[in-house]
């Protein structure tokens, strides 16, 4: 049976708002307690720097910037190879009675505990061994999972090498002529025409076309060689597609970070107070950016844009290091909101464009082919593997780290913590729902021609016969009018190289998600306004710029709580590197975090890191919901225990199953391919993970059967309100 897509995003937005009215508000009146007449950190602590009041919506912002990484957008794009119907179930189920939960009760227990991080949290409500082992976990899990979002990044706007499998024949159009030179020092760089076809195979399926002209790398002491038929030339050793770097995304990305810096200054400097002016002044500017970046490829200003994979890590870190060491208010607070602003109403654009176009879900609800693992990015079933795939848009360990981070130091008034960590994770569900029916909404030929890579293409499809025929079949007009009309006597083209055509950017093999998520969504704004077909390509980039926003917001939030963690650990070596206030401790422990984080992102791969940071990340929602527990018992109110024991029950069950697939699988299979080092120090990092978490559990469980107070007590009496305050 055919499914349309309007009918589930209906029902997705009725449960999502009935979760909100009744499940939300119970857990805000009898499980987290909010009372507004306690004194927040933010007025307790008030230093202008890191604990700073701010309004509610500036914050629901930045704290839905935060937490909205790459996970809700690329996860699901990802989880596409299961079927839909496995990751939407666990989307709207998920973040209702798990994700939404933990981030609302971590953020109350942070604010009611002096704005303390989730490990001081830890020491405080279960014991000093676990807090020691949270500090281990956190510490870890952060760095993989900012490499996780920070790969996405990289992968739609960097440029890269895409390696061609030796002895496969690249064959040029008919009288097209080969442009070769040799660069000094460098490669023999071949200007491969458009209309030119690439052959791994002599099977149906084992060849592919390239509409568009790109360059070719090989050796400069080799050289193409004409294939013994005649037909083409076959491709050496360690010949490589080149893809450009994307210069009109990179420029809108570069712009909005001094568009952030000038709202900040306007709304906290100009004209204090002034939130809805000043965010329409920015949400303006950036939409200008947009539209500006066309005019930057092909300019003079390309070279500087059109950065390759390195030039883009360093670039990422570069922004991560000076976001986490600027006042909160100067760029942090301001970019997060405007960036927010941007994205809700993105979403509801989306939202919008759904109902209205109704798209036919092309995916199947769930894949015959991959259901059991050998998909493109997890060769798994779909238990666990959806739910590691699919993390932010259900529950996500790392928004802890920002509920106990900055957030709950900026909070006005504790019933505000209901709109900020349950409304924002609701809202990060809907991102997720979105950018599911996006991707599922993609013919499944085009899907697959973006998320296979182009150097594993040949390898991949041999080894799954049955679905390179179903690819096949499927790649042009499986329903009538998914490729373009040929010209006479022409092959047919298909939409993947009509979108490549319109939007002026190579496509194919261009895996990750971000890239399909974008191609996506720029398809449903095109079908939803007809009459603006022509700006699909400002669709394109502007979907581009809408991801990357979401991903580098959390980069910079994340960041900063990891510096936040390394100044607690190197305070106890040394105080004044605790000091938050203080430049070079502060400087030190962000360039530590950045080393790691930016280290990882150059040495891997969307498909090596997207399930380490999977796995890391729900094993520290783990964390955080054992934590809130104990608080709960420690509190009195344990008879409300189950709010979170149920969600972490299931989580334990996911990430330990995932663990296992992983160790004895992959990292294994690494050490037997003679990747020795790097599987055993995968299967060590796993392992530790999981002795962190258990120690953890344990620990945690003790005190459930017999609770007591907490082991340590609040550094200071906190006010009992707002009058005590003044006096």
């Amino acid at each position: 049976m055919t499914m349309h897509a309007m009918p589930v995003m209906v029902g997705v937005l009725a449960i999502l708002a009935i979760a909100f009215r009744f499940y939300s508000g119970f857990l805000a009146r009898r499980v987290a307690a909010l009372d507004d007449s306690r004194v927040t950190p933010a007025y307790r602590f008030q230093d202008g720097q890191n604990f700073e009041p701010t309004n509610r919506w500036v914050l629901f912002g930045h704290h839905f910037a935060a937490i909205s990484g790459a996970g809700p957008l690329i996860g699901p794009v990802l989880a596409i190879q299961f079927g839909y119907l496995p990751g939407l179930i666990w989307i709207v189920i998920g973040v209702c009675l798990a994700g939404a939960v933990q981030d609302m009760m971590v953020l109350a227990l942070s604010t009611q505990r002096g704005g303390r991080s989730l490990a001081s949290l830890a020491r405080t409500e279960i014991g000093r061994p676990a807090g020691i082992a949270a500090s281990i976990a956190i510490l870890y899990i952060i760095i993989i999972a900012l490499a996780g979002l920070g790969v996405v990044v990289v992968k739609a706007l960097g440029g890269e090498e895409v390696a061609m499998r030796a002895g496969t024949v690249l064959t040029y159009p008919e009288n097209a002529w080969v442009d070769a030179r040799v660069e000094q020092g460098g490669p023999r760089i071949y200007n491969v025409p458009p209309g030119s076809k690439y052959r791994f195979g002599e099977g149906e399926g084992q060849a592919m076309d390239f509409s568009e002209p790109f360059q070719l790398a090989v050796p400069a002491e080799q050289a193409l060689r004409e294939a013994p038929d005649g037909e083409g030339f076959v491709l050496p050793e360690n010949a490589r597609r080149l893809v450009p770097g994307s210069s009109w995304g990179t420029f809108t990305i570069a712009m909005t970070i001094p568009i952030a810096l000038f709202v900040g200054w306007y709304m906290y400097r100009l004209r204090p107070g002034k939130v809805v002016e000043a965010s329409l002044i920015g949400a303006v500017m950036v939409l200008a950016v947009t539209g500006l970046g066309s005019l930057v490829p092909r300019s003079p200003l390309e070279p500087y844009f059109a950065l390759s994979r390195n030039w883009t890590v360093f670039a990422v870190a570069a922004y991560g290091f000076v976001a986490a060491v600027l006042p909160v208010w100067l760029l942090l607070s301001p970019r997060d909101y405007l960036s927010s602003f941007l994205k809700v109403g993105t979403i509801f654009l989306l939202v919008g464009g759904v109902v209205v176009t109704n798209p036919r879900l092309e995916a199947p609800a769930v894949s015959t082919f991959f259901a059991d693992g050998g998909g493109p990015y997890f060769n798994g079933p779909i238990f666990p593997y959806v739910f590691i795939c699919i993390m932010c848009g259900a529950i996500s360990g790392f928004h802890a780290l920002v509920s106990s981070g900055t957030t709950p130091k900026m909070i006005m008034r504790e019933g505000d913590v209901r709109m900020i960590g349950y409304g924002s994770m609701l809202m990060e569900g809907l991102v997720a729902v979105v950018a599911l029916i996006a991707a599922a909404a993609l013919p499944s030929s085009m899907y697959y021609d973006i998320n296979i890579d182009l150097g594993k293409r040949p390898d991949f499809l041999a080894a799954n016969p049955d679905f390179a025929q179903f690819l096949k079949a499927g790649e042009f007009d499986i329903h009538g009018g998914h490729g373009l009309e040929p010209a006479p006597g022409a092959a047919p083209m298909s939409e993947l190289a009509e979108m490549e055509r319109d939007v002026q950017e190579s496509l194919h093999g261009r895996t990750g998600g971000a890239v399909t998520l974008a191609v996506g969504m720029a398809r449903i704004f095109t079908e939803a306004a007809p009459g603006l077909g022509a700006l699909k390509a400002f669709w394109y980039h502007f979907a581009l710029m809408f991801e990357a926003l979401f991903i580098l917001t959390t980069i910079d939030a994340g960041t900063r709580i990891a510096r936040f963690l390394v100044q607690e650990i190197l305070g106890r070596i040394w105080k004044p590197l605790g000091d938050l206030d203080w430049a070079p401790a502060s400087m030190l422990a962000t360039g530590l975090v950045v080393f790691a984080w930016g280290y990882f992102i150059a040495t891997g791969s969307v498909e090596s890191i997207w399930p380490m940071f999977g796995l890391a990340n729900q094993l520290l929602a783990v964390i955080a919901l054992t934590v809130v527990t104990t608080a709960l018992f420690n509190a009195g109110r344990g008879r409300y225990a189950w709010v979170t024991i149920l969600p972490m029950s299931f989580v334990v069950a996911t990430t330990s199953t995932a663990a296992y697939y992983e160790i004895s699988g992959k990292f294994w299979g690494m050490i037997q391919a003679g990747q020795v080092l790097k599987g055993w120090l995968n299967i060590g990092l796993t392992v530790m993970l999981i002795a962190c978490v258990a120690v953890i559990l344990a620990s945690a469980v003790s005190r459930w059967l017999a609770p007591r107070p907490a082991l340590i007590d609040e550094a200071a009496p906190e006010p009992a309100t707002y009058e005590d305050l003044g006096d």
